[in-house]
């Protein structure tokens, strides 16, 4: 499981460079409102990924942290698709990375749950 935490990380950061440049392009207003928001919850699940690849106490505390900011990451990300603050293929593109995200946590937080049972 060490290796799946491992390949988050890169994952983690090619997922929020690309959100980077797309927020960078979002209207002014946008940029500063949603877009800071948005920057603060990516940044949080960082840590938060950083601290599990660190740490092997409360994994699935931590794991439930980081899906809560995925939630959250994919509710902003509809709401700048329906406002047409981004466009159709930059919004299947995103959804692709948070995905792929979060279908690690959840091998995580399965892998976790069955040795907490244990």
């Amino acid at each position: 499981m060490k290796e799946n935490k491992l390949i988050l990380i890169p994952k983690t950061e090619n997922y929020i460079q690309y959100m980077i440049e797309t927020i960078i392009k979002l209207p002014r207003t946008e940029k500063f409102s949603i877009g800071t928001e948005y920057k603060k919850s990516m940044y949080n699940m960082l840590e938060k990924i950083m601290y599990l690849s660190k740490c092997n106490k409360n994994n699935i505390e931590i794991l439930n942290e980081i899906d809560t900011e995925l939630n959250t990451q994919r509710i902003y990300l509809r709401i700048m698709k329906n406002n047409k603050w981004i466009d159709e293929r930059k919004f299947k593109i995103i959804m692709e990375q948070i995905y792929e995200i979060g279908k690690i946590i959840g091998g995580l937080i399965n892998f976790y749950g069955k040795m907490d049972k244990k």
